[in-house]
């Protein structure tokens, strides 16, 4: 972001791509949805690279795309929680394998009875209990 604006300076001081990206994509109900992504640290980015080789190289040869400006990516992708544009990433995480369902679950444990200590007396249904309205004894309602 552009802290300063100067209307001499025809440089922005962020640098942003030229020509169009090569944006992720993925089929959707009304057609091509952009996809969106996580940085290392969790904040949501969309994603464009430079070339389709760079893409290829990322997210695999068979990932679709569709091509769109650095300035049009973003107005998609901000209504969306998406304020960040990365361009070019190199690194990304393996696909999550599945868990093996044929491994035995682990088993549950069971909640073994704790006895009462012995020595402490307990009232009966019997005996009067005592105490103020204002104050309730412990374990009544």
């Amino acid at each position: 972001m552009c802290l300063f604006l100067y209307d001499d300076d025809p440089e922005p001081e962020e640098r942003v791509p030229a020509r169009p990206l090569y944006v992720p994509a993925r089929p959707g109900a009304t057609g091509v949805v952009v996809r969106l992504f996580r940085t290392p640290l969790g904040a949501r980015t969309a994603v464009g690279f430079t070339g389709p080789d760079r893409l290829a190289a990322t997210l695999g040869a068979d990932q679709t795309w569709i091509r769109l400006s650095g300035s049009a990516l973003r107005a998609l992708a901000e209504p969306l929680g998406a304020s960040l544009l990365t361009v070019d990433p190199t690194f990304t995480a393996p696909a999550a394998a599945p868990v093996p369902t044929s491994e035995p679950a682990a088993p549950v444990p069971v909640p073994v009875p704790v006895p009462e200590p012995a020595g402490v007396p307990v009232p009966s249904a019997a005996e009067p209990v005592t105490g103020s309205v204002d104050a309730p004894l412990a374990g009544t309602l």
